[in-house]
């Protein structure tokens, strides 16, 4: 999708409008109806009409205004849809839920219906849908598919620690971020709050021959749609196919596979190990994973200032304890993984030194060709 497009058509709200007949309440019908009925009554009764026609016309006129009353408290009420990638059980799941209950509890006529588990979509997919109106949430990594300089986002070892992660990654007021909403604002995409949730591995049905050199692995992995996390996993010894993360289980299940950069330890164990998949995880500590929260700015645009700073309060919130969770638990889900048979393998000082070396090296320098020149100066010049 081309920001610079305005031939887009706009969408329709995601909120749906009720009309006035739908939601007339079912007792004022029958005390209008009841009043025709006395009237009949009396007319049968009498041979006249002794019924007061004002009666009649009291009661048509307050179930109306009423009915109209009902109807404009429930077009109030504004039901926004939420998208997620994570399974039901994941705990990124559950901050998506409550988000949802606080925002509800906020009694600011603002609901949230969530969708996690791909239901809507894969990630690459869902940052189009917000775009154009046609999703009111996410919670997902954004992907360069529709942006080559949101390929930033996946710059190996900008992040050395949880620390770096806390600072670069999810403080709103880094560069990073500064970055991320300048491009996201030329898709009317609004970012509320960033997730890194521990650095990903490598998930495999077998050891990778040289896993800890540069030498062959032997093995074919996936890798997202990244130019930057292709060529570094290529300068490690890796064959690559680019697949959507949807793809992903049943691909290394069915073995089309042997792996996939994909996971943090927690992801791995809730995705994989549980279910028998995978057998070895490699900590590269490369990359970290990292979900958004971000939202359509038309969607934005419809709802009361407070009903804005009622989502915001809520995402700050979760993001704050979905970080606290990923910092806590990482050591328990290694454990938890080498508890389901799979084997950790990582590298030492040293071996991880000729890792990030050859990537400053011979990665860095290149991405300035696919996100820009500028980019890359101001990302590098944070670091100092």
């Amino acid at each position: 999708m081309n920001p610079s497009e305005s031939n887009q058509t706009e969408p329709s709200s995601k909120t749906r409008v009720p009309q006035d007949s739908e939601y007339i309440p079912i007792k004022y019908l029958q005390n209008a109806r009841s009043a025709v009925k006395d009237f009949d009554h009396n007319k049968s009764q009498h041979g006249r009409c002794s019924m007061n026609f004002s009666n009649i016309s009291r009661a048509l006129t307050a179930g109306a205004l009423s009915a109209l009353m009902s109807t404009s408290a429930l077009a109030d009420v504004v039901t926004l849809r939420f998208a997620g990638v994570f399974p039901i059980d994941h705990q990124g799941t559950k901050m998506m839920q409550q988000i949802a209950d606080e925002v509800a509890a906020a009694d600011v006529g603002l609901n949230i219906d969530i969708y996690p588990a791909n239901q809507l979509g894969s990630g690459e997919a869902l940052f189009e849908m917000v775009a154009r109106g046609n999703l009111d949430l996410a919670s997902a990594f954004i992907y360069a598919d529709t942006d080559p300089r949101l390929e930033f986002l996946s710059m190996p070892y900008l992040v050395g620690d949880w620390d770096d992660m806390d600072n670069i990654m999810r403080s709103m007021e880094s560069e990073y971020n500064k970055i991320l909403q300048e491009i996201t604002d030329e898709y009317r995409v609004h970012v509320f709050a960033q997730n890194p949730e521990g650095f990903v591995g490598v998930v495999a049905t077998q050891e990778p021959a040289n896993w800890n050199t540069l030498g062959d692995k032997g093995m074919n992995i996936r890798v997202w749609s990244s130019t930057l996390v292709r060529s570094m996993m290529q300068n490690k010894g890796y064959n690559t196919t680019t697949m959507a993360w949807g793809d992903i289980f049943p691909a290394i299940q069915s073995g089309i596979v042997d792996g996939a950069i994909c996971c943090t330890k927690t992801a791995t164990y809730n995705i994989f190990a549980q279910s028998d998949v995978g057998t070895h995880f490699v900590e590269y500590n490369s990359i970290s994973e990292l979900t958004s929260y971000y939202a359509s700015q038309r969607t934005l645009d419809r709802l009361t200032p407070e009903q804005v700073e009622v989502l915001q309060a809520a995402m700050t919130k979760a993001s704050d304890e979905f970080f606290e969770f990923n910092r806590t638990s990482d050591e328990e889900y290694a454990q938890r993984l080498r508890d389901r048979g799979y084997t950790i393998l990582s590298l030492s000082e040293e071996e991880m030194a000729v890792m990030i070396n050859m990537v400053r090296e011979e990665i860095w320098p290149s991405m300035g060709d696919s996100i820009g020149h500028d980019i890359v100066d101001r990302l590098k010049s944070s670091l100092e």
